[in-house]
């Protein structure tokens, strides 16, 4: 048996897990995520990957469990998936030519512990003529991403910069997931 369980259908995070050459399985959970807007940001977004952890952990109480989740957030304001095209056009409009943070939350549950953290980067864009906006929104590529681009696909030609850890802004900061795993001694 598989000793641990990424709670995230993401191909991106997938991808990303292996990179740790560890063994594990895909279950996902499809527990409704509910946001506490008391708290700040950071919290939000590790009580969220909290949340899809433990669904999956309710039936699996003999693995090790880990959960994602990740927001885009913009002078105060939330960035999620887009919901539609013009949402997606929306939000690339209101990235354009500034700086905001992505922040991915990881929980890491099992019968002997439940550990949450967070990391944070700072992404830069450049400023996107209505004609890229357009152009990028119709390769479909923003439409399953929080902040409406992919910084690892054709959504990599508006980042200026970087500040942080580059995986975080994909859905799992591999580094401090290792650094984790490794304390724990679940490597």
């Amino acid at each position: 048996m598989k000793k641990l369980i990424l709670a995230s259908n993401s191909p991106r995070r997938k991808e990303l897990l292996d990179l740790l050459k560890l063994d594990y399985e895909i279950i996902t959970s499809d527990v409704e995520e509910i946001i506490d807007e008391n708290i700040p940001f950071e919290d939000v977004v590790m009580d969220l990957a909290f949340q899809k952890a433990a669904g999956v952990f309710r039936s699996n109480k003999d693995r090790v469990v880990l959960g994602f989740d990740t927001l885009v957030l913009l002078e105060g304001e939330l960035l999620g998936k887009p919901k539609s095209e013009e949402d997606a056009k929306q939000m690339l409009r209101k990235l354009s030519g500034k700086t905001h943070f992505v922040i991915t939350g990881c929980a890491i549950i099992s019968n002997r512990l439940s550990k949450s953290f967070y990391e944070k980067t700072r992404v830069t864009f450049i400023e996107l003529s209505d004609k890229e906006i357009e152009d990028y929104v119709s390769s479909k590529e923003p439409m399953d991403k929080a902040g409406a681009y992919a910084i690892q696909g054709l959504g990599s030609k508006f980042i200026q910069s970087v500040n942080g850890d580059f995986f975080t802004v994909m859905g799992l900061p591999v580094s401090k997931l290792y650094q984790e795993l490794k304390q724990l001694e679940l490597l």
